[in-house]
């Protein structure tokens, strides 16, 4: 278990547009120098961040430099760790696919960690235009564990129980739609509560593909307990502290984790 660590983390909520990725990419600049300025070691953006979430497998670029790598850059301007998903391509046994990866850059600008979306949101299309990953990605940022997620993953608890004792920290990056908003609310805490650890998720707002998007990004301790939701002005991001030790303080208390596939018995 990690020890007394704490991690300040920016909840990077914006409107990252639609197919526009200099535009887009002028807006994270401008979130990550604001959430830097402000004590972030970490800023997390929305899923797609360049681009929306898109379909058209046409507005990828690889995944070893393209998008990936000009937000990487971004991270190192301004000296922080940065999570942002993009739609990009890759070379996998001689043929070209296109994945929704969520990376992990540091503050040298160095891509540390890169995470497939397990789960593609077939409900739009999604699995016929990205292949998905097939395991879960966990990344330490500065003593804190993390594993990462994408947006429809929210929806599946046993990718996040797959990790639970490995990680303090869960950070899921989304374009969750207005829609299915109260999903998202109780859906996100319900993650944190059940896996005793924190969990950061960050969605966009804005319109885009005609699609409403109202954030709601929000930051839960492993008690459940609310540590922040985005109520700045778009671009303004609200910066929360994960203490590891906290994380090891619920779990020692009260050991729920350690009965996953105990029988019980009368």
């Amino acid at each position: 278990m990690s020890g007394s660590v704490t991690l300040r983390v920016a909840l990077g909520e914006y409107d990252s547009g639609w197919h526009d990725p200099e535009s887009s990419l002028r807006g994270a600049e401008a979130v990550v120098e604001r959430a830097a300025a402000g004590g972030a070691r970490l800023v997390v953006l929305p899923e797609m961040t360049t681009t929306g979430f898109t379909m058209d497998v046409a507005q990828a670029t690889p995944l070893d430099d393209g998008h990936a790598g000009r937000l990487a850059a971004i991270a190192a301007r301004h000296g922080v760790w940065l999570v942002a998903s993009v739609a990009a391509t890759e070379r996998s046994a001689g043929t070209t696919r296109a994945v929704n990866a969520a990376i992990a850059a540091d503050p040298r600008g160095e891509i540390r960690a890169v995470y497939r979306k397990q789960k593609l949101f077939a409900f739009a299309g999604e699995h016929e235009h990205y292949l998905p990953g097939e395991e879960p990605v966990i990344v330490g940022i500065e003593g804190v564990r993390v594993a990462l997620f994408v947006c429809y993953d929210l929806r599946f608890p046993e990718l996040f129980r797959a990790v639970a004792r490995d990680v303090d920290a869960f950070v899921l990056v989304a374009n969750w739609p207005a829609a299915r908003r109260a999903h998202w609310d109780t859906l996100t805490r319900a993650r944190a509560i059940e896996n005793q650890a924190f969990m950061v998720a960050v969605n966009r707002v804005g319109r885009a593909g005609g699609i409403d998007y109202d954030g709601g990004s929000v930051a839960y301790d492993p008690w459940g307990d609310r540590l922040a939701e985005h109520r700045r002005a778009p671009g303004d991001p609200a910066i929360v502290a994960l203490d590891a030790a906290r994380v090891a303080e619920v779990r020692k208390k009260y050991p729920f984790l350690e009965d996953i596939g105990t029988p019980q018995r009368a």
